[in-house]
């Protein structure tokens, strides 16, 4: 464990130049405060936990002070955001302060959000309020816990520094960590603004960094692509597993790298439904739960277009349709695990959609029935959970389909059984009403609740005496919560 003066820096990415960011000092808070740490994401920097509750954490942190190799710049580029696409973007409110790497010898950005007006603010104010600040943190390590690729969260530092969104907030700075913050929307910035030697030089960068494997294939680019594609068939067969909805899936907030990026209006499925839409911006549906497979591959897409300097049409063409395949592989391998499933029948995705639908239907809480499902024998679970559909018949049909499929299997110790289910189906997930309380308690000044929630997270399968509470079906009015691109 290290304390916070001999963190070891490396700032490759600063190293690129004024054409891909410009050095930004951070607008310190008011007054700064920790609100949550992570001794998880700490321990990536190899840092001593004990040092989230020292007054220099909070000033670091709160950009009143900063490490003297540190080279805080706003990364600049664009991206397709609903579809349009917008020339220049950028950091607005975020600084990438520079790269950390640790005694295993890994490089983790570390990323101040909220730290204040850059050249890419446009009418922005730069900061980030203490409620997406608090959700940005609970998710990051929420799904990290649930093995979903992801970007880190170190802390939240709240403050006394007022700013307007809706109404007047405070101010609050989160410090996220990832081993890169390229986007999809690097490539398509130097690609439209028609730059072809720092497009290449951004390339170099991220396969010499981020995919030196693929420096040794034929064609790196094109190898790098088919990589990239294969990360996010994988990532978003995941959060549909696990019913994540990111809602916000332009490409500006797609990660190079493959991982969960850019936390604003997410929601996990509290009642399945396919047709969700958590971000109460997105009036079309553009990125409802069920879209999020096919905007996967629209966002490959744009990101193929940005890399035709470098790879032909139709080896893209050709990589951009393992995506579909890829997607569903994952996606079927990981719900027969969370059904009990250890063989594949060709009848199991007919099986897992039927199920789908009979949820849709009746409105069952998604992430406690495959809890459930595992809690007991698929006769005895399947007879509990019965009183959960509206259309009876048609659940007890599906029984005994399932019932039948297990038996297939052949005989399997029931704890064993369980054992395997719950390691793969949580008890306790980031549910918004969740979230919300803990926001509603620290805007109050008490943060014993978000970091609370937080320790329930980060051990989301296992049972935790006296948390029952964090995993129970949530009240009505805790399914409707309005979140929208400024949360």
């Amino acid at each position: 464990m290290k304390p916070l003066d001999e963190l070891t820096f490396d700032n490759r990415f600063a190293r690129l130049g004024d054409a891909f960011s410009t050095h930004v000092l951070p607008e310190p808070i008011a007054n700064p405060r920790l609100v949550v740490a992570s001794p998880a994401a700490m321990a990536l920097l190899d840092l001593d936990p004990a040092m989230a509750e020292t007054p220099v954490f909070a000033e670091l942190f709160g950009g009143h002070k900063l490490w003297a190799e540190a080279e805080p710049r706003a990364m600049v580029y664009s991206g397709h955001q609903f579809g349009s696409y917008n020339p220049q973007l950028g950091d607005g409110r975020g600084l990438l302060l520079g790269e950390v790497y640790n005694e295993a010898g890994e490089h983790w950005d570390l990323h101040l959000k909220g730290a204040g007006q850059t050249p890419y603010s446009r009418m922005g104010d730069g900061r980030a309020v203490l409620r997406s600040s608090i959700r940005e943190f609970l998710a990051s390590e929420a799904l990290n816990a649930l093995n979903i690729p992801t970007t880190r969260a170190l802390c939240v530092i709240g403050s006394d520094t007022p700013v307007w969104r809706e109404k007047q907030e405070r101010a609050a700075m989160v410090l996220r960590l990832s081993p890169s913050h390229v986007r999809f929307g690097h490539f398509e910035y130097f690609y439209y603004t028609k730059r072809p030697e720092q497009q290449k030089e951004l390339g170099e960068h991220v396969l010499a960094m981020h995919f030196p494997e693929c420096l040794e294939q034929p064609e790196p680019y094109l190898a790098m692509f088919r990589e990239i594609v294969e990360r996010n068939a994988e990532l978003i067969a995941k959060w549909q597993a696990y019913g994540f909805c990111h809602g916000v899936m332009n490409t500006d907030n797609m990660s190079i790298l493959g991982i969960t990026f850019d936390f604003g209006p997410f929601a996990f499925l509290d009642d399945f439904d396919a047709n969700f839409i958590c971000n109460h911006s997105d009036d079309q549906g553009r990125y409802s739960f069920s879209n999020q497979v096919p905007i996967g591959q629209w966002n490959l897409s744009a990101l193929a277009q940005a890399l035709t300097p470098f790879i032909s049409v139709e080896a893209l063409r050709e990589t951009l349709g393992l995506y579909l395949p890829l997607y569903q592989a994952h996606y079927l391998d990981l719900m027969r695990r969370r059904l009990g499933l250890t063989t594949a029948e060709d009848d199991d995705q007919k099986l897992l959609e039927r199920l789908l639908q009979l949820m849709q239907n009746s409105g069952v809480d998604y992430t406690l029935f495959f809890r459930r499902l595992g809690d007991e024998s698929p006769e005895l679970a399947v007879a509990r959970l019965r009183d959960d559909f509206v259309d009876i018949k048609g659940f007890d049909a599906w029984g005994e389909l399932y019932i039948a499929r297990v038996a297939r299997e052949g005989a399997v110790d029931q704890e064993q059984r369980r054992g395997r289910m719950h390691a793969v189906n949580p008890l306790y997930i980031l549910r918004n009403y969740l979230a919300q309380k803990a926001i509603d308690a620290a805007e109050s000044g008490d943060y014993a609740e978000v970091r609370r929630l937080h320790a329930v997270l980060s051990n989301p399968f296992q049972e935790q005496p006296g948390m029952e509470s964090y995993a129970e079906r949530p009240p009505e009015w805790g399914k409707h919560l309005e979140i929208s691109c400024s949360s």
